[in-house]
């Protein structure tokens, strides 16, 4: 199902221009003259404001007519329509046939080993974010930018390339399986432990009303859909699990969503460690907590009410160690212009700053570029151009831009191509960040277990499956969809310097405002969870 993703990826880098990044940086072979980065107004044609005109990029006209992104929409539904009914299905199976005091060991096996899924997907990310995108079809030595760069893209299509054969593969066995699962115990009739009872209050057990090996349309089963789905959601403890849980998930997916991100922002990490830091160290906690969880309510043979107590105990020391985040805080950038006046170097403010002053006025430049140099003073700089640099040498990630007035007063100060290096408290910061995450999400997944066990025992039996299949419909409909869209818009308002795109309008963030990045996602991942 994930090759039909990948195929359309591919067709997208086919049909599709490569990625162009804005640089005043050259690749020039067996030449010493390099163009001045430092236009001379005279030179330039300037619009109303100042700044140079824009020309949008050839091939743009039919841009606009190519929609790849359906493809990849198609895949993923075809994905999921697979991937649905292993986990409603097979949990249900593993509890009518396990004992009881096994079956939340196995279940919480099974969500462990969906959650190995991740750890390898991270560390594919990993690698395919330090391969260029347009790899094989550019030459690899006139890219003049590092996976460092907030400009570089990797090869995302090839993770999908990669798990669509995987998954292909994998799905073979799955033809051999016999028709029926052969029943590992006598058929008895189903019935409520005394504490089931407790919970299922005023309802007999319902009757099958369609065997197993009874062939029934799909007319009758829907009559009987909305009355069964409206006895299901008439249970008070199955409801309030249902919207806890969803309130918890839009906390958790939109904070593993922009996780990687926030630890590229704001900690100054590439975005191929960040990946591989979450495939190897965050989400194994979480499989590990999972797999405890299950193994602690067998040995400590929990009922119900000894699961959903644990469960709320896990998921509240969770998020009172959450807050601690609040305070690991970093120093943003230190980009001229933008988080630093010309005129004072030494403060950081989030106030409007000038990109033009009077040490790039000489200077032509465009105000939409974003091409970073690092000056001798330690400052980053938008671009060579607005640095005041009117000469370089070398080619490549060698390039030299010297005379950069706005790095020295005499002008005789030079810069080198891309961020520069920031050492201050962030190192001896970021391990304990990574200490914390690990803790944290080790303990909130330690009530995942038996919070889902509490789902599957707090209802009558013959309802288990509809049970478990609407609580993963609501939940990847209310939580895993709208929670990266909202959590996306708001840290998006905390944007400080936007890209552009080829053919004009606002591309990707370039820089943050780190410190209100911090706020916003703490704040909007704590506050769900500790609401429930």
């Amino acid at each position: 199902m994930s090759i039909f993703v990948s195929v359309a990826d591919l067709n997208c880098l086919n049909f599709v221009n490569s990625y162009e990044f804005e640089t005043s940086v050259r690749w020039v072979v067996n030449s010493t003259l390099n163009p001045s980065p430092c236009r001379p107004d005279s030179l330039a044609n300037l619009t109303e404001d100042g700044t140079l005109p824009q020309v949008p990029a050839s091939g743009c006209e039919g841009e606009s007519n190519l929609s790849m992104w359906i493809y990849v929409l198609l895949g993923n539904v075809l994905r999921g329509i697979g991937e649905t009914p292993v986990q409603p299905l097979g949990i249900s199976y593993i509890d009518d046939f396990a004992t009881e005091e096994n079956a939340a060991l196995y279940v919480g096996c099974v969500q462990t080993i969906s959650v190995v899924g991740p750890v390898f997907g991270y560390l594919l990310g990993s690698l395919c974010a330090k391969i260029y995108v347009d790899i094989g079809f550019v030459k690899m030595e006139t890219i003049t930018i590092t996976p460092s760069d907030s400009r570089w893209v990797g090869a995302w299509w090839l993770g999908y390339l990669i798990a669509g054969v995987i998954t292909l593969l994998s799905a073979i066995p799955f033809w051999f399986l016999p028709r029926s699962l052969p029943v590992s115990r006598p058929e008895v009739p189903e019935k409520c432990t005394p504490e089931q009872t407790s919970f299922i209050k005023g309802s007999p057990l319902l009757k099958h009303k369609y065997s197993a090996d009874e062939h029934t349309s799909f007319i009758e089963m829907a009559k009987d859909f909305i009355p069964t789905l409206r006895t299901l959601l008439a249970h008070p403890v199955y409801l309030v699990y249902l919207c806890v849980t969803i309130i918890q998930l839009n906390s958790l997916i939109g904070m593993v969503t922009y996780k990687p991100k926030y630890i590229e922002q704001h900690f100054r990490q590439s975005a191929s460690k960040a990946n591989f830091l979450m495939g190897v160290i965050n989400i194994p906690a979480v499989a590990l907590g999972m797999f405890s969880g299950g193994l602690l309510m067998k040995r400590l043979k929990l009922n119900i009410m000894g699961a959903a107590k644990f469960a709320f105990g896990t998921s509240l020391i969770g998020y009172i160690l959450s807050l601690f985040f609040f305070a690991m805080s970093c120093e943003n950038a230190k980009v001229a212009g933008v988080t630093l006046s010309y005129d004072n170097i030494e403060k950081i403010s989030y106030d409007k700053h000038p990109l033009f002053t009077d040490c790039n006025s000489k200077c032509v430049c465009s105000s939409s570029d974003w091409d970073p140099v690092c000056g001798e003073n330690g400052i980053t700089y938008v671009s060579p151009c607005l640095a005041g640099c009117t000469t370089s040498a070398g080619s490549g990630k060698n390039t030299v831009f010297s005379n950069c007035s706005c790095v020295g007063v005499a002008g005789n100060y030079t810069a080198s191509t891309g961020h520069c290096p920031q050492k201050d408290d962030c190192d001896r910061m970021f391990p304990y960040f990574l200490a914390l995450s690990v803790i944290t999400s080790f303990i909130i997944s330690l009530g995942g277990t038996p919070g889902y066990m509490l789902l599957i025992r707090c209802i009558k039996p013959q309802l288990k499956s509809l049970a478990l299949g609407f609580h993963a419909l609501a939940t990847r409909t209310l939580a895993g969809i709208p929670a990266p869209i909202y959590f996306g818009a708001i840290i998006d308002t905390t944007c400080l310097k936007w890209g552009q795109k080829r053919c004009g309008g606002i591309g990707a963030c370039r820089i943050y405002n780190t410190t209100a990045y911090r706020l916003y996602l703490h704040i909007f991942s704590v506050t769900p969870g500790s609401s429930t």
